[in-house]
């Protein structure tokens, strides 16, 4: 039987339901055919925006065996797990950083499996076989480094084993401890929270605004160009936002991937007021993106969390992972939960001063995540 490792410019050089079959029932919804290819088709990924498609396909003869999704980078622009100040030390020591190799899901932050296989596979071993190609192609291309980012845990220790450097970060999700009600929830807290999260969830009603997750059949074309509208009203709001989704994707994704979109509206009267980008797999629901053409108090913790907390107790989901950073999330009932990310940087002088930071760091985050310590990123 003949092993052979391929490097895919487009995931439509293999075919959806073979990509599909390494990913678990259990993956995160993000490493799916159709997710990667509407990025793709959208352009949202490209060479216009930094993102190289250099997805890595195992073959046994004719047939897929494993993968993971991949891109040449040219920045490091909505990846999520901050490598600027890498960059920076490399400039200083006159080390090109660009271009480098991310084995990861564009602009999403959510943990999931990267290395995707058919059941049977040996997974460290397949760690070590992408590792070794993640550094033929830096001798070849050439590049600095390679980065996996957002694996579950035990694939960052299967990583880790292939020689790459394990660095934690910190989110906060929502765990469901078996909760039957919302009132559940809520009596979980002291006295001043608990009224605290009353009143904030109450106020959408004194406002007039109805909040409710959209049925399949809802998302339409039009109901796709509304949604990336409130999607850019956030992103444009700040000067690091950016509009890594364009109006083709949203489209793509309401046409192609109506099951998994959970998306969230708040209505006041006939008019959408705010919106939550929410997706939907197995026993988690992910938040991704939020944007609102009116400004009222609360309706932001009411259509990102309190709403997805209220869904998830209804549907019995396990998580909810509601997106990157957010201290103001612990106060709501999501704790913090520590995220995992692998690196191989092919300079020994670079490597030699990250290795200590990147073990000085991680051991904050698990401090702080163990409660011994105070917010990494505070």
């Amino acid at each position: 039987m003949e092993r052979k490792l391929r490097i895919l410019q487009r995931i439509r050089e293999v075919d959806q339901a073979s990509w599909d079959a390494l990913a678990v029932p259990s993956s995160s919804p993000f490493v799916e055919w159709t997710w990667l290819d509407c990025l793709e088709e959208a352009g949202c990924v490209g060479p216009r925006t930094g993102w190289l498609p250099h997805h890595f396909a195992l073959f046994e003869d004719d047939r897929l065996v494993a993968a993971a999704p991949a891109y040449l980078k040219g920045n490091s622009e909505g990846e999520f797990v901050f490598d600027w100040s890498w960059a920076d030390v490399a400039q200083r020591m006159g080390i090109a950083y660009y271009p480098k190799l991310v084995l990861a899901v564009p602009f999403t932050p959510a943990t999931g499996d990267r290395l995707l296989a058919l059941p049977g596979q040996d997974r460290g071993e397949l760690a070590h076989v992408f590792t070794a190609v993640a550094q033929e192609l830096a001798r070849e291309l050439p590049m600095s480094s390679a980065h996996v980012l957002f694996p579950r845990e035990a694939e960052a220790e299967a990583w880790t084993d292939a020689g790459m450097l394990h660095r934690l970060g910190v989110q906060y999700h929502w765990h469901n401890a078996g909760y039957a009600s919302w009132d559940d929830f809520l009596a979980t807290f002291n006295s001043k929270r608990r009224h605290q999260l009353k009143r904030e969830a109450a106020q959408p009603a004194k406002d007039g605004v109805e909040i409710r997750t959209l049925a399949p059949a809802e998302l339409t074309q039009e109901r796709a160009d509304e949604m990336h509208a409130l999607y850019t009203t956030t992103v444009d709001k700040f000067r690091w936002g950016r509009r890594y989704m364009n109006q083709r994707f949203f489209r793509l994704i309401a046409e192609r991937w109506k099951d998994r979109l959970a998306w969230v509206v708040a209505t006041k009267g006939s008019r959408v007021v705010a919106s939550a980008f929410n997706v939907k797999k197995s026993d988690r629901l992910y938040g991704r993106y939020w944007g609102a053409h009116e400004e009222l108090p609360f309706l932001h913790f009411n259509v990102c969390y309190y709403h997805g907390v209220r869904e998830a107790i209804r549907d019995g989901l396990a998580v909810f992972e509601p997106g990157a950073g957010g201290e103001h999330k612990r106060a709501r009932g999501f704790v913090p939960t520590m995220t995992h990310s692998a690196h191989w940087v092919k300079d020994p002088r670079l490597a030699g001063i990250l290795g200590p930071h990147v073990a000085r760091e991680s051991e904050a985050i698990a401090d702080y995540v163990r409660g011994e310590g105070p917010d990494p990123e505070g």
